[in-house]
């Protein structure tokens, strides 16, 4: 299709009914479909999306918007994918800033591959982290973890929720109130009957990622991510803020190898709001 024809197909919103489409177009890019993750992005988010007009998607991503009541103060670009067939003409560049446009001035982040950064930097997205996605089957030390948890109930929700907006610095009820149903662990560290951190892990193919992982400090991020470890057999996944050095070193001798980083964007703000001590991984790469 000519560079010109494909200026002049329409962007529009996307909705659950073009899962099958968007796992295609990632699958298509050599991406594994994660018709899982998509399932979540496109109920919690906004997706944007090209028709091709021989079938498919021409180019695809999805936006997740946080901020409490109607004020939207913070929006999470992730899943940006341009068909094979396409790639190259310009459409990735479109499509970006279409989606920028259509927040309006409200700050935006992503996780851009080395591919990708160019194109955000030219939009005006500035690196301000970088993440480190770990894989592998997490074999414990024996010591057993130095902090408690448990597995969560729904009497949580409301402080894990608390305790999320405070380290976030963002409200992300809408998405995090789907995560007991899109994940197969939930649970929580506790002190004295408080809750000091909390972790998901949720199916993405072969593994269970690790994510959100919110914690007091290390020791209890440590602790969470063993508790998970201790009830799945699959490989865990996660991507680590590098500032958490000794995390990453601790789970890197439990068996989990480097698999690539990404750099953390922003645009409309020279910063992620909240506690980075305490955010030590997000739930996706795709949704922060």
């Amino acid at each position: 299709m000519p560079t010109s024809s494909l200026s002049a197909l329409p962007i529009r919103r996307l909705t659950p009914r073009d899962l099958t489409a968007c796992a295609d177009l990632s699958e298509d890019r050599g991406w594994p479909r994660e018709e899982h993750k998509w399932g979540l992005l496109l109920t919690a988010g906004h997706g944007y999306g090209i028709d091709d007009p021989e079938g498919g998607l021409v180019a695809a991503c999805v936006v997740t918007e946080y901020g409490s009541g109607q004020r939207v103060q913070l929006g999470a670009i992730g899943m940006v994918l341009v068909a094979e067939r396409h790639s190259r003409k310009g459409v990735g560049r479109r499509l970006m800033r279409h989606v920028v446009a259509a927040e309006d001035g409200t700050p935006l982040t992503l996780h851009a591959t080395p591919l990708g950064r160019p194109l955000y930097e030219e939009i005006g997205f500035k690196t301000v982290g970088q993440a480190e996605m770990l894989m592998g089957h997490f074999t414990p030390d024996g010591s057993g973890p130095s902090v408690p948890t448990r597995a969560a109930t729904a009497e949580d929700l409301p402080s894990i929720l608390s305790l999320d907006a405070e380290v976030f610095g963002v409200d992300r009820t809408p998405i995090l109130v789907r995560l007991p149903a899109f994940a197969d662990q939930v649970r929580v560290a506790e002190e004295d009957g408080r809750i000091v951190g909390y972790t998901a892990a949720w199916p993405n193919m072969r593994t269970h990622v690790v994510g959100p992982l919110i914690a007091r400090d290390t020791e209890t991020a440590k602790a969470l991510v063993e508790s998970l470890a201790a009830h799945t057999d699959r490989p865990l996944r996660t991507d680590v803020d590098v500032r958490h050095e000794e995390l990453l070193v601790w789970a890197k001798e439990r068996g989990m190898a480097p698999v690539m980083s990404n750099a953390v964007m922003m645009l409309g703000a020279p910063d992620l709001p909240g506690d980075w001590t305490r955010r030590f991984a997000p739930l996706t790469v795709a949704a922060g």
